[in-house]
């Protein structure tokens, strides 16, 4: 599969001209209302430079206005529309235990011309003024698509329709802290992440994590938010000069002089909803959260507080629209509603399509290859067992004649329909450069693995929630998260016999799993641990090819409680 080249900032500025246009500067912020740089630093913020500013006086006229927020979230790279049939949901939102979020009905639906349709007729429709586009995360990274232009395919869509505000989720990371600073150079809107800290210096990667935008009239302040797990959900090599901290706790700190600067205060979270809604609850002074991270549908917008939170489902199948209305400074209502693509209802803009052929045209070959047929549709889970993952895991499993394999519980991609897997799907679903690894574990180990697992779903703190379940072949038990932390995984069995603490247990996994995601530690005290050279994506398509009919596995082998 074709490889653009690596290399420093020159190589890269040679390969990123054809895609985004050419080695612009970084982006600086727009100017607020009262003529003070939104790009000021955190440091100057904090001693008061925000004070400076001042709000408006008593005798001055009071802003109003009615603001149209236009929002994407977790478009993973997902430019093309898809196919969709009831009972397809996005990654988090169909779990069990969760309301059930599935696509209404059969179709044809999203891709990033649509969204581009939805845009440009509501700009044409409220006024471009009086219109901001932000987008909440997990954004450029995964896909092949992806993979073959390392994040700019997405960023050259976005940058021509005009994004005024992106936060940084945690796979906008999967190049390397170092390509996402690179890829910033060529976009005129800021992706930033105020949790995201330069490692020793307390100093936002990428800079100023605000904006302040007048939109309608209002001074619209503009806050980005990570996700605070971020090293844990990946590569740790390609964030290790970073830290990731709490996003409530900087949201304190960084609310209060936004305000000042601002009538109205939106923070662009890659959190998840659960997370935002404790963020609306505990940090006064924000108006707006534009959510990403969960994959939710927030119709009509859920209210805690004085906060509103919205968020738009993901793959670039819907478009968030966020109708605010501020009187004398302040947000007196909000009324929004998540637009779904569907191609009988949405164009797709020509302008669009072309673009994004001319990018996908070099790699045409390697996106269309055929690896395999599905007989049925093969979804993927989160929370709970998913079937293309069993499926995954099943196939390694017998590849490396291992007697379980476990594959990291993964929370994107989108639903195999029947027909024609290509290998831009298999990578949909795969797509970190991962390598296979063999091990020998203990059941000890093994149940160690599965408690883990049970507790990063449902843990004594709900901010140390990090990743989906471990995802597994070869293996039964039952998951009960209404016992305490650490007696939660029962029954466990391997092939037909009851887990034997003592006994060593042939293990397939990942580099991922072994350098320890989600908080996976167990793996690495393996013994006779061999990195193969085989990486995970191409057995995948190995054994899919030799298999051909692919069909959905048996389910069950997981039972889990709630």
């Amino acid at each position: 599969m074709p490889r653009l080249p690596l290399g420093g900032r020159a190589a890269w500025c040679m390969v990123l001209v054809a895609l985004l246009g050419g080695c612009a500067p970084v982006p600086r912020a727009a100017t607020i209302a009262n003529g003070a740089s939104a790009s000021a630093s955190a440091s100057a913020l904090a001693s008061g430079s925000a004070a400076k500013a001042g709000r408006t006086t008593a005798t001055a006229p009071r802003t109003t206005g009615d603001i149209t927020i236009l929002h994407t979230n977790d478009l993973h790279g997902q430019l093309s529309e898809i196919a969709v049939d009831t009972g397809d949901a996005t990654a988090q939102t169909g779990d069990h235990g969760r309301p059930y979020q599935e696509y209404p009905r059969a179709g044809i639906i999203g891709g990033f011309a649509r969204v581009a349709t939805a845009v440009e007729r509501l700009r044409a429709e409220r006024g471009a003024a009086n219109v901001l586009l932000v987008d909440a995360g997990d954004t450029f990274g995964d896909g092949l698509l992806a993979n073959l232009t390392r994040g700019a395919a997405t960023l050259r869509m976005m940058d021509a329709l005009g994004y005024q505000f992106m936060a940084l989720g945690n796979h906008d990371f999967e190049y390397g802290a170092n390509q996402t600073r690179t890829l910033q150079s060529f976009v005129r809107f800021p992706m930033r992440a105020a949790n995201a800290l330069v490692r020793g210096t307390g100093v936002p990667f990428n800079g100023d994590p605000t904006r302040v935008v007048v939109v309608s009239g209002v001074r619209v302040g503009l806050l980005a938010l990570a996700y605070h797990n971020t090293d844990q959900t990946g590569n740790k090599d390609n964030t290790r000069d970073l830290e990731f901290v709490g996003g409530i706790e900087t949201a304190r700190r960084w609310v209060p002089a936004l305000r000042a600067r601002a009538d109205v205060i939106v923070v662009v979270s890659h959190q998840g909803t659960l997370v935002d809604s404790v963020l609306a609850a505990q940090v006064p002074g924000i108006d707006v959260i534009v959510g990403g991270h969960s994959h939710d549908r927030l119709q009509p917008p859920r209210r805690v507080g004085n906060t509103w939170l919205a968020q738009a489902l993901s793959d670039a199948t819907a478009l968030g629209e966020l109708r605010v209305r501020v009187v004398n400074e302040r947000v007196s209502s909000v009324v929004g509603v998540v637009h779904e693509l569907y191609a009988d209802r949405v164009k797709a803009h020509p302008r669009y399509v072309a673009l994004l052929d001319s990018i996908r045209a070099p790699f045409h070959d390697t996106l269309h290859a055929v690896v395999a047929m599905a007989a049925e549709r093969i979804g993927r889970q989160y929370k709970s067992e998913s079937p293309v993952d069993r499926l995954a895991a099943g196939l390694l499993r017998e590849w490396a004649n291992a007697e379980v394999a476990f594959l990291p519980g993964l929370g994107f991609g989108v639903t195999l329909q029947p027909g024609a897997i290509t290998r831009e799907l298999l990578i949909g679903l795969f797509p970190h450069p991962t390598a296979v690894v063999h091990m020998q574990l203990t059941g000890a180990q093994i149940q160690a693995i599965l408690e883990q697992s049970a507790t990063n779903l449902r843990p004594a703190l709900a901010m140390d929630r990090v990743g989906g379940l471990i995802q597994s072949s070869g293996i039964r038990y039952t998951i009960d998260l209404t016992k305490p932390v650490g007696s939660r995984i029962r029954q466990v069995s391997i092939g037909s016999a009851p887990l034997n603490p003592a006994r060593d247990y042939r293990v397939v996994t990942t580099g991922g799993l072994l350098q320890g995601t989600h908080r996976q530690s167990t793996f690495a005290q393996g013994a006779g641990i061999r990195r193969d050279s085989q990486q995970v994506a191409a057995v995948l398509e190995a054994q899919l090819r030799a298999l051909h009919i692919v069909r959905a596995p048996i389910m069950g082998t997981v039972i889990l409680v709630q």
